[in-house]
């Protein structure tokens, strides 16, 4: 089950697990979109391509809520 990080690894922007803007690499490395075109779509950790994100909305959010730990690091 993807652990839906809750910020931009790169900029600390909020990404929400119930709305769409977050891509992610093979690892969950999660960026916004802004930062993840800025990089060609490719994860500076790990040099995997970055993807849409899937949502998780209702009850499935409910039952499976997203992290709460932040990656970002100024």
């Amino acid at each position: 089950m993807l652990e839906m990080r809750p910020d931009c690894e790169r900029c600390g922007t909020d990404l929400p697990a119930d709305a769409g803007g977050a891509f992610i690499c093979s690892f969950e490395c999660t960026f916004c979109a802004t930062c993840a075109e800025e990089m060609d779509d490719r994860c500076p950790n790990c040099g995997g391509e970055l993807l849409d994100r899937p949502t998780r909305r209702g009850k499935a959010l409910v039952d499976h809520p997203a992290a709460t730990q932040r990656r970002f690091r100024a």
